[in-house]
């Protein structure tokens, strides 16, 4: 990895003060790799820089321009391999030979409300990668992040599908236990809180983290005390082979399913006994599209047929990371601020809307940002990605996905 601020040199793109971009380098119709001003990443990956006046001061973006009609590009998940753990994305973007990344959903950063349990580092929203369900979304009271808009959830997703269209949708779980006793809902699914009342599933995909998060706070309160009402078993080859009074740690084996539950679910897990058999049925389910995403990251929508959603905060500046499209879904836009010191000032929800709405994106979503915006790329012939703007924090923050742009030679 090459060390923050050594970035590509470009022709800088800037935005006038009535809001016109100046240029058509990342227009949406504009070939990414033709773009005046632009420098050509990869077949089909352009990057390039612009300022952008705000009320709160001068923004700097970092920009990548991805063409998905590229047969030789492809996107997908970038992630360290379990749902509970983080890493800078250099790293994410290393391991899996991608060209060019951002950090993605907003994730469980911290747990002070809790004392003596762990932030599990695991994303808010639902993931998909490589066309695999690793974890469905926690409910909306448990989310980190700003506010979302109203009639938005934890639900929403960015997803590019099979058809290497990029699309907003909501993406939910359809789960069931059954037993003896009959066949219940699953309430969730490798994510780190749990629905007051439900019964959660855990395979190894979650990693090593303790479970005991996912039974503190309520639908509503983050902050709310851990549940004293839990229970937890472990089924592998459709029977039961433990119960315990409480959620554990440590990783899950590979083949067997842990189920934890809280309230109402404890105490229909209770009626299980070892060496019952049960069945559990887990699956992420797009609510909109009937085409399987290849890949899909939670986080904020904040702008659907080039309109901005209503009631984005346009108070708050930040830092910030979002992600767009446009000719419908078959282009991508990602943007991350730089948080150097001269413009940590940042942007509100409501002007990245607005910035990604002049790029070009018909469609847009907010991912998490502060200390956790960043955006990397490989320089033709390196061995590693460099990062190309200044993380806030001073250096990156381990994060728990990111979108990974990959391309063929």
């Amino acid at each position: 990895m090459t060390r923050p601020g050594r970035r590509f040199r470009t022709a800088l793109t800037v935005f006038t003060a009535s809001g016109a971009l100046a240029g058509a380098a990342l227009a949406g119709a504009a070939p990414a790799d033709g773009a005046e001003g632009a420098t050509r990443i990869a077949p089909g990956v352009a990057y390039t820089e612009l300022d952008i006046p705000s009320a709160g001061g001068t923004a700097h973006a970092h920009v990548l321009d991805v063409d998905l009609r590229d047969p030789r590009v492809r996107v997908d998940l970038l992630h360290p391999g379990a749902v509970a753990a983080r890493a800078p994305v250099s790293r994410l973007a290393d391991s899996r030979g991608a060209v060019a990344g951002v950090n993605g959903d907003f994730f469980n950063i911290t747990e002070t409300q809790h004392p003596g349990v762990e932030a599990t580092g695991a994303a808010v929203g639902p993931a998909i990668a490589s066309g695999r369900g690793l974890k469905a979304a926690v409910p909306v009271g448990q989310r980190f992040g700003p506010a979302l808009p109203p009639g938005t959830t934890t639900e929403d997703v960015f997803g590019v599908g099979t058809d290497r269209r990029a699309r907003l949708d909501d993406v939910v779980l359809d789960g069931s236990v059954r037993g003896p006793g009959g066949t219940w809902p699953l309430g969730g699914f490798n994510q780190y809180a749990l629905p007051v009342g439900s019964v959660g599933a855990f395979t190894a995909d979650w990693g090593s983290a303790s479970r005991v998060r996912a039974t503190c706070g309520t639908d509503t309160d983050r902050a709310a005390p851990c549940s004293t009402d839990t229970y937890e078993v472990a089924v592998r080859r459709g029977r039961v082979v433990s119960v315990a009074g409480a959620p554990g740690g440590g990783p899950v084996s590979r083949g067997t399913t842990v189920l934890v539950g809280r309230e109402a679910g404890a105490r229909k897990l209770r009626t299980l006994s070892v060496g019952e058999k049960v069945g559990v049925r887990h699956r992420l389910v797009a609510k909109s599209s009937k085409i399987p995403y290849r890949f899909a990251v939670g986080g904020c929508p904040m702008m659907t047929g080039g309109t901005p959603l209503p009631g984005l905060d346009d108070r708050t500046a930040a830092v910030r990371t979002a992600v767009g499209f446009s000719d419908h879904g078959r282009r991508m836009q990602l943007l991350a601020l730089d948080g150097a010191p001269e413009y940590r000032g940042g942007l509100t929800v409501a002007e990245v809307a607005r910035a990604m709405r002049r790029l070009g994106s018909e469609d847009a979503f907010g991912l998490d940002g502060g200390g956790s915006t960043t955006m990397v790329a490989r320089r033709a012939g390196a061995d590693a990605v460099t990062v190309l703007n200044h993380p806030s924090g001073g250096a990156e923050r381990p994060v728990p996905n990111g979108i990974g742009v990959f391309t063929a030679s």
